[in-house]
């Protein structure tokens, strides 16, 4: 599948900002980079999902960033503050023709315009995909304390992006500090087990806690554990990415669509898995897959997904307990016991196979 790529200025109102687009059919989808990133960061993730879902994907670097210019007709500091920045993206948009319905993507710092964006338009945001997003209620005024003893502001050149983004950072967390995104909009919230391993525990732990909370107090919110991933999901776990957002996609195809999208993922992560060549993250990739769709209750896609996992990796105990695990829930109980027999010659410690094993015998 190819996709009509366009690299486009648009002027904002004196100035310009870069838009990287790849153009398709269906509800566009918006990435938005991280603290200190320009759209080049998502090229290997659009370039998947493209392929994966076909329709339009847009990514941009934010006013003084990669090729966007800054607003030259803003003088004070605090101007050029993440409000400021949500106004560009709205206007960027507007003048795209993609201020309609539309698919949210970020990454860290940008998942706060994605919830400021989300809570102006929450009737045309359809769904948001997060991916280690800076929590709203992060940053309290110790942390913020501790951030500005260790943030030299005055070695930053003037002006640029990077400039104005610290010097409003207090400000923005300030500003965002107890906000919540609309209850109506589902949200899959994908974070790493070690999210900053070189930070003290005080903020890995607290990061952690806050991601783990979104997930359990808000019945519109789905958490994913991207497990052995870093800060940087979408380079450690391409495809768990590109999965998640193919899932949040499916949500606005027909049921025909949706199939056809489900064989274009399944297709992904099979030339994933050969291409890589790294068993543990591909199998997961499949793993984590097959488990999203069988919470969703869409049991005979997860049945694929598991049986084509125990074929790419037919010497993992794990694929066949996951498929041991799809097939008991569809009361196929010969075909189950095979599977977990199969788990547990694999793996002799297999414990829990073997109770289950044990169960499905009696």
């Amino acid at each position: 599948m190819y996709s009509q790529k366009l690299d486009t200025l648009v002027d904002i109102g004196g100035y310009k900002m870069h838009f990287k687009i790849m153009l398709g059919e269906g509800t566009p989808i918006l990435f938005e980079a991280g603290a200190g990133n320009d759209a080049s960061v998502w090229n290997e993730v659009l370039e998947k999902t493209y392929k994966v879902t076909g329709t339009t994907l847009l990514s941009y670097d934010r006013s003084g960033f990669g090729q966007s210019e800054l607003n030259p007709n803003l003088s004070k500091d605090a101007d050029f503050g993440i409000q400021n920045g949500i106004k560009e993206l709205e206007v960027g948009l507007s003048k795209l023709g993609f201020d309609k319905e539309i698919i949210l993507v970020s990454h860290s710092y940008g998942g706060l315009y994605n919830l400021l964006y989300a809570r102006k338009y929450p009737q045309k945001v359809k769904s948001i995909i997060l991916i280690d997003a800076t929590p709203s209620d992060f940053w309290n005024e110790e942390l913020l304390a501790i951030r500005n003893q260790n943030v030299d502001i005055s070695s930053i050149p003037k002006p640029s992006g990077d400039y104005y983004l610290n010097t409003n950072y207090n400000e923005t967390m300030r500003y965002v500090r107890g906000m919540n995104f609309p209850e109506d909009i589902p949200i899959l919230n994908i974070f790493p087990e070690n999210s900053f391993p070189g930070f003290p525990e005080m903020l890995s732990n607290r990061w952690r806690k806050l991601h783990d909370e979104l997930g359990t107090q808000k019945d519109y919110v789905t958490n994913i554990v991207a497990r052995g991933s870093g800060h940087a999901v979408f380079q450690d776990n391409l495809d768990l990415v590109v999965n998640a957002i193919a899932k949040a996609y499916s949500k606005t195809l027909s049921k025909e669509k949706q199939n056809a999208l489900l064989q274009n993922v399944l297709d992904n992560a099979i030339v994933s898995s050969i291409e890589t060549r790294t068993k543990n993250r591909s199998e997961q990739d499949l793993n984590n897959l097959g488990y999203t769709l069988l919470g969703n209750e869409e049991l005979d896609k997860a049945l694929e997904v598991f049986k084509i996992a125990t074929i790419l990796f037919p010497e993992s105990f794990n694929t066949y307990d996951s498929y041991g695990e799809a097939l008991m829930k569809s009361n196929r109980k010969s075909e189950a016991i095979e599977m977990y027999e199969k788990s547990i010659e694999l793996n002799p410690n297999n414990e829990n196979g073997k109770q289950i094993l044990k169960q499905l015998k009696d």
